[in-house]
């Protein structure tokens, strides 16, 4: 909808409010969503941003023309347009990075970081979108999200393509219209564009603010206010500026930026929406119910009925009851509403034996939003892509970190489900405790054990007088974590896959143990099952080459990670780095493995680890770091190995002076292992660099990253 007075179309495309027409600047919020329309086209553009838009709807999207990249003997084409300083960002969610190529290593980039990689294997010429899916002449990886930025590359990294070097193509499309529309036509120089998705939002300023201050969220807000409500979101690490967004309210559906009610929406037209047991639907301001007929057609359910068979003196005396009564019933209804699919879904874990239900309190929604403040902004303990954790205190002044998810999605309750099967089961003093759940919320809500010291990675790269990180300190700390782990594989009561394991997950509790944390991606395997076959899922720098190329992730791949954070406490420097030589690589791994080889690890260790560890307990722990990034699983320890050896260490740290002289030890000979580095094979999903590969990619081997 568009304001009053204002065009409403150009051609076939809608206009909603805050996107306007001039020249009248009432019409449009403000010069960014200023629009101009080619009345001899019907095409429809982005004054400001030089975009032609194909559709645009007020839930915060729109969709645009992206440019086709295309890449011949060095020529690198026309890139997606900077949105640095607009409202705009490239929706990760929406689009996916395509390369039409093979044999080549196509990248994607933002403003200052390479965000992914994929290259595909040559096979016929036929390019579709279900060639993409399986990395045949096409591959496909996600972005991150809120990128204003985006560098498409395709490299001739001296691999086999095919030998026509200019039918290489790359561009960021619209994931949807790509499934269902894109064909082999479409990739020709004559056809310079394909649809892209755009995240907008409002800038937070005193106009901005000062228009919606009406309408900023009220939790005490009635169930069936047809009000529109704002929200003010804090900036991210990836974005970089506070957005205000508007939506109506649960039930209802309209422009909440016009600044007028939303109206209901009719959930009865939807013929399926009631079950067998009350076929029947009553629709109400927000919210409908369910009913069934019985004894010739008399409603059973009469409460939501009173007064229609009634005479106006019942209604009279009844009306103050009955309408609170009503009130009370709606509101519970629609609570009631929100729990049903998780509960569903925790029953049928509960029902299996997945769940201890003994361990999981559930929680209700007041008792959280009293212990939170209502969730206020100067409770948040730490912000990520899944959602945000607030500090709370409950009635019996227990301290909490309360996890409340940003959106709802399947992936999102299929997340919060399987955090609480997998820590129902956990009880290790190294493993952050789950203490219930709410499912009384709209989005789920996890409540965990307070853990007051921050994350292991804050204190490995940030100085911290107060706690500093002695060798000491980093030995048991590593120690920890390899019990905590070792336990998830064999002494938990089935073998549990952590899958993301990195110095941001191993939390720090009062008295600075580490705490394995962050469960959400996590697998339970049965006992005489050896690995799990999935999208490849991880975060950059810490994901197992091996897991990687087989999509088959495997107990040995939590080492993999463990010896990258190991790495980490060696050396005191960031899995991922954007400061060393293209010489060195930018992996930690690759990194260190190339340092040991030449005889260089005493160079690069950090300075506590120097001053602290004897060289000969140093370079055994280095050499168990070496042995976990192993590129062959099978030759590297068990999580119980390295914890037997890391316990050993600190033993004879307590019980010697030192050990052997640094010219007793000697390195570890093994087979050279390559620097190898990981760029994804096909598409992915998930946090950092999330990946999946295909089963016809098992055979191809893992290529190094020149340019790095």
């Amino acid at each position: 909808m568009a304001k009053r007075n204002c065009p409403t179309h150009c051609g076939d495309i809608s206009i909603p409010y805050p996107f306007g027409i001039g020249p009248n600047k009432d019409c449009y919020f403000d010069e960014w969503f200023e629009m101009v329309c080619n009345q001899s086209s019907s095409s429809l553009y982005l004054r400001r941003a030089q975009l032609e838009v194909l559709n645009v709807y007020a839930n915060g999207t729109l969709r645009v023309k992206n440019p086709i990249a295309f890449f011949c003997d060095g020529y690198r084409g026309q890139q997606p347009v900077n949105l640095s300083g607009s409202p705009f960002v490239y929706s990760g969610r929406h689009n996916k990075f395509t390369a039409v190529s093979c044999g080549y290593l196509a990248s994607v980039s933002s403003e200052k970081y390479l965000v992914g990689g994929c290259r595909s294997i040559c096979e016929g010429t036929s390019v579709s979108p279900e060639d993409c899916e399986i990395g045949v002449n096409c591959c496909q990886i996600n972005i991150p999200p809120h990128l204003s930025v985006i560098s498409t590359d395709i490299e001739d990294d001296d691999r086999r393509g095919r030998e026509d070097t200019c039918n290489n193509y790359a561009f960021l499309v619209d994931q949807v219209w790509f499934r269902n529309n894109f064909t082999a036509s479409d990739f020709s120089h004559n056809n310079d564009s394909v649809p892209v998705v755009l995240v907008w939002s409002l800038g937070v300023d005193n106009t901005s603010v000062a228009v919606f201050h009406r309408f900023m969220s009220n939790d005490s807000r009635a169930y069936d206010d047809p009000k529109p409500y704002c929200k003010i979101l804090n900036a991210t690490s990836t974005y970089t500026r506070q957005r205000l967004v508007c939506y109506c309210p649960p039930g209802f559906e309209g422009n909440p930026y016009l600044r007028n009610p939303c109206h209901d929406i009719d959930e009865c037209t939807d013929k399926n929406i009631c079950g067998p047991l009350a076929p029947h639907c009553m629709n109400y301001n927000g919210t409908y119910t369910c009913y069934r007929h019985i004894d010739g057609g008399k409603t059973k359910i009469k409460l939501i009925l009173i007064g229609l068979g009634a005479g106006l003196g019942l209604l009279l005396l009844l009306t103050g009851g009955a309408w609170l009564g009503y009130r009370f019933l709606k509101k519970r209804h629609t609570i009631k509403r929100r729990e049903m699919f998780f509960k569903l879904k925790l029953e049928k874990k509960i029902s299996s034996g997945e769940v201890n239900v003994e361990k999981i309190k559930l929680f209700k929604s007041k008792e959280l939003e009293k212990s939170t403040d209502n969730f206020n902004i100067d409770r948040i303990l730490g912000q990520g892509g899944q959602g945000t954790v607030y500090k709370g205190m409950l009635t019996d002044g227990r301290i909490v970190a309360v996890k409340k998810s940003k959106r709802v999605d399947e992936s999102q309750f299929s997340d919060f489900i399987n955090e609480v099967v997998i820590l129902s089961q956990i009880n290790h003093r190294n493993v952050v405790q789950l203490l219930g759940c709410c499912l009384e919320t709209e989005v789920p809500i996890l409540v965990y054990e307070f853990i007051p010291n921050g994350n292991l990675s804050q204190y490995i790269h940030e100085q911290n007088e107060e706690f500093p990180l002695t060798w000491e300190v980093r030995l048991r700390i590593a120690g920890e974590i390899a019990g905590a782990l070792s336990y998830l594989h064999v002494s938990a009561a089935f073998p549990i896959y952590h899958r993301d394991i990195k110095s941001t997950n191993i939390l720090l509790d009062a008295k600075y143990r580490a705490k394995v944390a962050d469960f959400g991606t996590s697998r339970s395997v049965a006992i005489d099952q050896t690995h799990l076959t999935t999208l490849v899922h991880g975060t950059f720098g810490y994901l197992d080459p091996e897991y990687f190329q087989s999509s088959q992730f495997t107990n040995k791949s939590d080492v993999y990670s463990f010896g990258v954070v190991l790495v980490e406490l060696l050396t005191g420097q960031k899995p991922i780095s954007f400061n060393k030589s293209q010489e060195e690589g930018k992996s930690l791994a690759t990194y260190f493995i190339t340092s040991m080889q030449l005889g260089h690890l005493f160079e690069i260790l950090d300075a506590q680890v120097v001053k602290g560890g004897s060289k000969a307990d140093i370079i055994v722990v280095a050499n168990l770091a070496r042995g976990c990034l192993n590129l062959s699983g099978k030759k590297r320890p068990t999580m119980r190995e390295v914890t037997a050896e890391l316990e050993g260490i600190q033993m004879s740290e307590k019980t010697s002076n030192g050990g052997q002289n640094y010219e007793e030890v000697e390195y570890v000979r093994t087979e050279s292992i390559e620097p190898w580095d990981i760029v994804s094979s096909s598409t992915g999903t998930g946090p950092g660099l999330d990946c999946g590969t295909s089963s016809s990619l098992n055979e191809i081997p893992l290529l190094p990253f020149k340019s790095w």
